[in-house]
């Protein structure tokens, strides 16, 4: 992994997108002779329209989801498919940009350029594919400790949710802990950890004990380990780095004081609320005739009044009216009492269903993020009773009211619908890997993840 403003991204991921920049590159300009037609190939003629054929394309791809972490798992057959609908509308955006600009070299770029710049992808992606997967690129991690973190580290080493490949060869059982993997995977205490380490040539060693107060934590071998020239990394750090999480069952005080992030400069308040007014004015325009349709068709089910206002909790715990679009019955708490919203909740209308799927009910929070009690990219915001409940029971959770809340973010792209406080900590430890990371280009890829999840099903 590599860290991007803050944002840790895999190295592979990052590889195939320049590569695949490039490919695009080189086959536009490649084929020049096929859209110059005999112009003058001048830098501005031939170089421009290459440029904007390739960034479009990878953003088209992007969109798509073609950059995200389990694209080595999938065959031949499910990249062409994937890589066919990216360049239908790296096409049509083109061809949009073209007529924007109709002065200049992109209107001549033909559909065979699209060819030869899908057959060039399609080839990269086979080959870093076929890399990705050789076990010469495994990393092979040691585990300390054999608890309830060591077994959470080894599932998400041994899922594949990198664009890389974990082999996990042990791990080291630690005094005071309950045992929670299998005996097969435990090492020989009697080594040292470094003598451990080069036996089984580990890359990396992942430390998941809790307890490190006592004389059975093995700090003088680790620091061997470290000077020996063998990674070792903490399991909050481990989550982190590979999972996009902050885990709050694994997690001391001091890793959020002294681990970095957390950027409130006026830079960042000004670069984000900038972010937050065009995405939103630019979705609110192009949003505008599917949210007056919704608004007619709320109106004619049941009669009832077309938006919703709920009290929620803001930044710095303070309290604000959120509007969205009525999905529920007029009914749906008239006793007084708040409930968890569930995904097949029995008061959510025939048309609310559908906004719901569709995302359409978030859309009036526009206004929320324009009156800056709401930023676009966020934690999503909670009812007090609930915020109440929750900061009682979660340590932590008070954390993501350290910035405004959003109309999308991290958790609602990577985890699905939340009704339960087990699904609130599981939220939550995204959210505060949004809050300690936060940046404009996290706010991007979020962005990103939010189309392919609202248009064409992707994700969570």
């Amino acid at each position: 992994m590599i860290r991007i403003f803050h944002h840790y991204v895999s190295k592979m991921a990052f590889m195939l997108l320049m590569l695949e920049l490039m490919v695009l590159l080189t086959a536009a300009v490649a084929s020049a002779p096929l859209w110059l037609k005999g112009a003058q190939a001048g830098p501005d003629s031939l170089y421009l329209p290459a440029l904007a054929f390739a960034l479009v394309l990878v953003f088209s791809m992007g969109t798509l989801g073609m950059y995200q972490h389990n694209q080595p798992r999938e065959d031949i057959k499910n990249t062409l498919l994937r890589i066919l609908p990216s360049f239908v509308l790296g096409f049509v955006l083109f061809s949009m940009l073209a007529s924007l600009l109709p002065g200049t070299q992109f209107v001549r770029l033909g559909s065979m350029v699209f060819v030869v710049g899908g057959a060039a992808v399609l080839l990269a992606r086979l080959l870093v594919f076929t890399s990705a997967q050789s076990s010469m690129l495994e990393q092979r991690l040691i585990i300390i400790g054999d608890g309830a973190t060591a077994h959470e580290c080894m599932e998400l080493a041994t899922t594949g949710v990198g664009f890389h490949q974990f082999r996990v060869v042990g791990c080291v059982p630690v005094e005071g802990e309950t045992r929670r993997v299998p005996p097969t995977v435990l090492l020989p205490p009697e080594l040292s950890l470094l003598a451990l380490a080069r036996r089984h040539a580990a890359d990396e060693i992942i430390v998941s004990v809790g307890d490190r107060r006592n004389g059975a934590f093995p700090v003088r071998q680790l620091l061997e380990c470290a000077l020996g020239g063998v990674r070792v990394t903490d399991a909050a750090s481990f989550f982190e780095r590979e999972a996009c999480q902050i885990r709050v069952d694994s997690l001391q005080p001091s890793y959020l004081i002294f681990g970095g992030g957390f950027d409130q400069s006026l830079l960042r308040a000004a670069v984000k609320r900038a972010f937050d007014l065009l995405a939103s004015a630019a979705i609110c325009v192009a949003a505008l005739p599917a949210m007056a349709l919704t608004a007619l068709a709320i109106r004619i089910e049941d009669g009832g009044p077309v938006f919703y206002q709920q009290e929620r909790v803001g930044r710095d715990n303070r309290p604000f009216k959120v509007l969205k679009f009525r999905s529920m019955r007029v009914d749906a708490e008239v006793d007084g009492k708040p409930r968890w919203a569930s995904e097949d909740d029995p008061r959510v209308t025939a048309v609310g269903h559908w906004i719901r799927k569709l995302r359409i009910d978030e859309l009036p929070q526009m206004l929320n993020v324009f009156k800056g009690e709401m930023s676009f990219v966020g934690p999503r915001p909670e009812r007090a009773y609930f915020v109440e409940q929750l900061c009682r029971e979660i340590a932590y959770y008070n954390v993501r009211h350290g910035i405004k809340p959003g109309i999308t973010g991290l958790a609602q792209v990577r985890y699905r619908y939340g009704a339960s406080v087990d699904d609130a900590v599981r939220k939550l430890q995204y959210d505060l890997y949004y809050v300690k990371n936060n940046s404009l280009f996290l706010d991007l890829l979020i962005l990103i993840d939010t189309v392919q999840v609202v248009l064409f099903g992707k994700g969570r």
